[in-house]
């Protein structure tokens, strides 16, 4: 801390991590198509844990998704029961004695080597050899990669389940030491011993969160069950409040779409009353988007608080002020709708220092010049004025790009700041709590997102619209086969699941150039096969447009590639 800080000042800090993963399950197989939740449970979700164990004078709120909880607790399920549905943990187990399948041999060299190749294979000479063997051969056409024995298979297998393990774990567990040192040859029982250490990491991401928020040390928050984006599902002009030269799709609406929201919200508080004994007190939206309808349904669920970005705030503020910092480092209620329901705004610029720009720092020198920003923000503080500093951002996607997965930034960030004589962390809802926390009347919002306070992420390009329009075509599809009173009960249950996977935000994330190619082609497959299959469940053909890709783009060629689900910097990158 500067000298020339004065100790009397007082600046409150609100972590808020945000982790999500949308469905990847395939409702009529039980198959995970894709293996990111266990990837980013034996990582990230673990890592995160272990520094809020390890320093308990910090405070933060960490936010879950629902429907990334419903898959954690599936693959805990999984484990426990022994009839395992991600490919790639089958082939972890698989035995020796078994030959593996043209089909398996695929999936393994398809995605073991998807990592961030900087990060995940160069620091580890075995896994760099068995990359460089794979390039060589690929190199000589298709046919060359047969050479690749069953256990250059394994070993891969292996290896890449090895990168996965978050640094703590690394640093904890006898078996991951003993496997990297090993390094190549890996025996069926070594196998299993990784194996059975996903299981109890896995299975133990629930409750180590629970535990942490019942120590008072989190709060836990909550996202609409399956994360759709509110503002657009309740009305497609409301992204042409921050643009107002959007190109919307051809359908008027989302029909229903209030009521669809409205349902994912009363599920994500059922869901969270049950798996953590009380119901939430706030929301982090999807996508932190959020517009005046949206807000008077949060209000009426009887939510405390809810937060977006900071340029959501920005064009939300009739004029401009004198000074920015007393706009958003404070509370805001809105006038005319939900005026229970506090709002928090993101300072936009330290969120995208921790999501894109630390990570090419050494992590000693980026906690401690995060602390430093923070330090010079309550020093502009007026006498008497707590500024209120919210640092919103995904909690799994950045660290891969840190060197250890960021353990020495986290590490240092949180001893400094629980320790800190002027920072102060704590949660929205101790926030709350306090007396003297009042909020400023903010007349209007102007319906916006995390990225650069718009929906132009998911809304407004030829392909956006179009997976828009399938949606649309589809949930009228939906309704009409619900009031026909022609399926029975387990059905419409099934169907009901079905729309809301489809419904989630990630989809129209994900097309787009500006994305890795492998991964524009992956969401636009994953997509078109949920709508398919609502089709099936609703006893209905299947439209022939769903049997062409959304995307006529082939994304930009992946660096490294690994895919990166984060918030565009505010500033650019």
């Amino acid at each position: 801390m500067s000298a020339a800080m004065r100790v009397e000042k007082r600046l409150d800090l609100v972590l808020l991590w945000h982790m999500h993963q949308p469905d990847y399950r395939d409702y009529t197989t039980g198959e995970f198509r894709l293996p990111w939740v266990y990837l980013h449970a034996i990582k990230d979700y673990t890592d995160m844990a272990w520094h809020l164990e390890h320093h308990p004078g910090a405070r933060a709120v960490v936010n879950f998704a629902p429907v990334l909880l419903d898959q954690l607790e599936d693959y805990a399920d999984q484990f426990a029961g022994g009839r395992l549905r991600d490919p790639l943990l089958r082939l972890l187990a698989h035995a020796e004695d078994q030959p593996i399948s043209e089909e398996e041999r695929a999936l393994v060299l398809e995605r073991c080597f998807h990592v961030n190749h900087e990060r995940m294979i160069q620091p580890f000479p075995a896994y760099k050899d068995l990359h460089e063997l794979f390039t060589k051969l690929e190199a000589r056409g298709p046919d060359s990669l047969h050479y690749l024995s069953d256990q250059y298979l394994f070993d891969l297998l292996t290896w890449y389940h090895l990168c996965w393990t978050g640094e703590t774990v690394r640093r904890s567990s006898e078996t991951v030491t003993r496997l990297m040192t090993m390094g190549m040859r890996f025996s069926y029982a070594d196998r299993m011993e990784l194996f059975k250490l996903i299981g109890e990491l896995v299975s133990g991401i629930i409750p180590r969160y629970a535990k942490l928020a019942a120590s008072g040390r989190i709060e836990l928050s909550t996202t609409p069950h399956y994360h759709p984006l509110a503002p657009l599902l309740i009305s497609f002009g409301s992204a042409r409040e921050a643009e107002p030269g959007m190109e919307l799709p051809q359908s008027p609406e989302y029909p229903g779409g209030c009521e669809r929201v409205d349902s994912q919200l009363r599920l994500a508080i059922t869901e969270h009353s049950r798996r953590f004994g009380e119901a939430p007190a706030g929301v982090w939206p999807a996508e932190g988007a959020i517009s005046t309808a949206f807000l008077g349904l949060l209000g009426a669920h009887g939510f405390k608080w809810t937060a977006s970005g900071g340029k959501v705030l920005m064009n939300s503020l009739r004029g401009p002020e004198e000074d920015p910092q007393r706009t958003i480092y404070r509370p805001y209620r809105h006038v005319g709708n939900a005026p229970d329901l506090a709002l928090f705004f993101r300072d936009d610029r330290l969120s995208d220092l921790i999501g894109f720009e630390y990570a090419k720092w050494n992590g000693h020198d980026a906690a401690v010049n995060f602390v430093s920003e923070l330090e010079a923000i309550a020093s502009k503080a007026s006498s008497g004025e707590t500024p209120l500093v919210s640092v919103i951002l995904d909690g799994e996607n950045c660290w891969e790009f840190y060197a250890y997965n960021g353990y020495y930034f986290l590490d240092e960030l949180y001893r400094l700041l629980e320790s800190h004589p002027v920072i102060h962390t704590t949660t929205y809802r101790s926030y709350l709590s306090e007396a003297g926390t009042g909020a400023a009347a903010l007349e209007r919002i102007t319906a916006g997102s995390w990225v650069y306070g718009n929906f132009a992420t998911w809304m407004g390009s030829t392909d956006k619209n179009r997976a828009w329009d399938l949606l649309c075509a589809a949930k009228r599809s939906f309704d009409m086969v619900i009031a026909s009173g022609r399926l029975d009960q387990e059905q419409t249950r099934a169907a009901y699941r079905q729309l809301a996977a489809c419904e989630a935000s990630d989809w129209f994330w994900w097309l787009g150039d500006y994305n890795p190619s492998f991964a524009v082609t992956s969401f636009d497959q994953l997509y078109r096969a949920d709508l398919s299959n609502l089709y099936r469940l609703l006893n209905l053909p299947v439209p022939a447009d769903l049997a062409h890709p959304i995307s006529h783009g082939s994304g930009h060629p992946e660096a490294g590639g690994v895919m990166r689900r984060a918030v565009e910097p505010a500033q650019g990158s």
